[in-house]
């Protein structure tokens, strides 16, 4: 079996806001050439964590090491040729086109006074073919659909060539169609072009099918770790995200499929109104 070298490890890492740990003395290691994908129930920690990785949060405690090497250590323009990060929901300025959003990955590659603009006009290119988007390249960001902009905002980190993706629910506020062809595109981007993607999905069956490994976290701290055969189960569904499912694999894939059967089941003194005579909704 081939071995997997890290392209980026956490070490006793903390991250928060406020000096208030969200992710608390975790340890990770993130395996060069592969999919991992980042789940777990709301307020896990899992976008903190992408953010404490990505360099965006400072480590309350402990560090990442990029490559090896402590993060903190790398200068910001090294960071941005090796990571490239999405956010959630990124905002684009008024009126700016599609072509002027890719371009823009290319700033961590800007030398003063010696701009590489046939280098810099081929890596645009590139990310628009590769992503779909190219026949909108002079059209406002702002004008296009949901799919068609979270593709632009996906040109614009490949327009960076970094080896490393970090993508913060990238799928958020798609329909399922245009969901399957982001996560498809990142699949692409990962067999064809060797990226090593680290993507924070809500969706358990997505994650399974698209991700060669799972890393589920629950307060701040890691709950199970693994190939998604291996993660997604019964038992784990039920510890980590209080439901009750079946678990059976995909018949074409062989990637964990999961049947709700609802909410795990109360005992009737907690469900007695009597038992709850106030109750605070959060």
């Amino acid at each position: 079996m081939t071995q997997h070298s890290p392209a980026l490890s956490a070490r006793g890492l903390s991250v928060g806001y406020d000096r208030t740990p969200i992710v608390s003395e975790l340890d990770l290691e993130i395996e060069a050439g592969r999919i991992t994908a980042l789940i777990g129930p709301n307020g896990s920690g899992k976008s903190t964590l992408l953010k404490g990785l990505a360099r965006v949060l400072p480590p309350l405690a402990g560090h990442v090491e990029l490559a090896g090497r402590d993060i903190r250590r790398i200068s910001s323009r090294d960071v941005a040729r090796e990571l490239g990060f999405l956010p959630q929901s990124p905002l684009a300025p008024e009126g700016i086109t599609v072509a002027e959003l890719v371009r823009r990955g290319r700033h961590p590659h800007d030398r003063l006074f010696s701009r590489n603009t046939m280098g810099e006009a081929a890596a645009v290119a590139e990310a628009m073919l590769l992503t779909g988007v190219s026949e909108y390249a002079h059209r406002p960001v702002t004008a296009l659909s949901g799919g068609q902009r979270q593709r632009a905002w996906i040109a614009m980190v490949l327009a960076q060539r970094t080896p490393t993706l970090l993508l913060d629910e990238p799928t958020t506020f798609l329909d399922i169609a245009h969901q399957i062809d982001v996560l498809e595109l990142l699949l692409e981007l990962n067999r064809e072009h060797g990226k090593t993607i680290v993507i924070v999905l809500h969706d358990l069956e997505q994650a399974a099918a698209y991700a060669d490994t799972i890393v589920a976290l629950t307060a701040g701290a890691i709950a199970a770790s693994g190939p998604p055969q291996e993660v997604v189960t019964e038992r784990f569904l039920a510890d980590v995200f209080g439901l009750t499912a079946r678990v059976i694999p995909d018949p074409d894939t062989g990637s964990p499929l999961v049947l709700p059967r609802g909410r795990r089941s109360r005992s009737a003194a907690e469900d007695s109104p009597s038992a709850h005579p106030t109750q605070e909704i959060s």
